[in-house]
């Protein structure tokens, strides 16, 4: 089984969770841009995290030959905090790399007039930039929220086949798959989705424009759980190839868009990056 994983946070991850990713089959991920579990206070942390999304996590991805790919942008939930405002001037530096792969996560955490300028913003960017975008949905009112976030996206003009809506549910799926927006699903332990709900999710409305991710943020979480996805379909009479497709093929669909997606095989990786050793006392 190889995997794509979509949308996870290996900043909050481990070594060992590359590892054992790339045991389970994951040979691509993406990581999008999110808050830290705590405020930042100025435009130059964030600035520093960016840096750090396309150099340094490519670079420990690289050593267990998974390639990472990034997405970039001001989070719903600190685009209400006006020291990180000025966020948004940066972006345009970022948006222009290579490993980029779209804009995100932007969209709602309150659905407060701050979050809905800096959504509005961020989509503009997606447009100028010919990158697809990345949509967070509120964790609370999910469904006026998914509403409001697909009147949004309608509004900027961006084609609906180049955004993802993220952190869907059964309540929500059905109106993002009726937009023709991507659905997104983010897949943990306790909350959100369950592999078996997923199951039945991919039962009812198929597997087209869907992404299946492990997301594996800050708090309980699992990175391997697109692979027990994968054996959940597998066990519910899926085939192999209706596997491979939302776990492979459609990822690569969704951000090839962005003509920046890099999924050769890596060769031999140095011990060092910019100084900053993982193999304590060299190779």
């Amino acid at each position: 089984m190889r995997i794509f994983d979509p949308h996870i946070h290996m900043t909050s991850r481990t070594t060992d969770d590359y590892e054992a990713m790339a045991a389970a089959g994951v040979r691509a991920i993406v990581e999008p841009a999110f808050w830290l579990g705590q405020p930042r206070t100025n435009p130059g942390s964030f600035a520093d995290y960016f840096d750090s999304l396309i150099g340094w996590e490519p670079y420990r991805a690289s050593q267990f030959g998974i390639r990472h790919h990034a997405t970039i942008a001001l989070n719903p939930k600190e685009a209400n905090d006006p020291r990180c405002r000025p966020v948004l001037d940066l972006l345009p530096r970022y948006l222009a790399k290579d490993g980029v792969v779209a804009v995100g996560e932007i969209g709602y955490d309150s659905m407060t007039p701050e979050e809905d300028e800096a959504f509005a913003a961020q989509l503009a960017l997606a447009v100028e930039y010919e990158l697809p975008a990345l949509v967070h949905t509120p964790h609370r009112d999910k469904a006026r929220g998914t509403e409001r976030t697909l009147a949004v996206v309608a509004e900027s003009g961006i084609e609906p086949g180049r955004v993802v809506v993220d952190h869907l549910n059964e309540v929500t799926v059905g109106l993002v798959r009726d937009s023709g927006c991507w659905m997104g699903f983010s897949i943990y332990p306790d909350t959100k989705m369950s592999p078996p709900r997923m199951v039945e999710i991919l039962k009812e409305h198929g597997l087209e424009r869907m992404l299946v991710n492990s997301a594996a943020d800050w708090g309980r979480s699992d990175p391997l759980l697109t692979l027990r996805t994968g054996e959940a379909m597998l066990a519910a009479g899926f085939s192999p190839d209706d596997v491979d497709r939302v776990l492979w093929r459609n990822p690569v669909e969704f951000y090839g868009q962005s003509g920046r997606l890099d999924l050769s095989d890596i060769g031999e990786v140095e011990a060092t990056f910019e100084g900053s050793s993982i193999k304590r006392g060299g190779s």
